[in-house]
């Protein structure tokens, strides 16, 4: 069970753009894909900070991957 303190440190729409360096609207279409780890409290959309950071920190280890594999493709 979520408490007060679990609520307060969660990032909105706003919080996620600005750490992403997006727009709003990029984050919302991301979330409607089901592309970006959130919950929805009500009819609004939070995110856990910690989720989100390890989210990020995977997505620039498999995008390095495939960097790499490319690099060694065409070796």
């Amino acid at each position: 069970m979520m408490t007060k303190t679990d609520l307060e440190t969660m990032w909105d729409v706003n919080d996620v753009a600005k750490f992403l360096r997006v727009s709003r609207s990029w984050v919302y279409q991301r979330v409607e894909a089901g592309l970006l780890p959130h919950l929805r409290v009500g009819g609004l959309v939070r995110f856990e900070p910690h989720t989100l950071r390890e989210f990020v920190r995977r997505e620039r280890l498999s995008a390095s991957c495939v960097v790499k594999r490319l690099a060694e493709n065409r070796s």
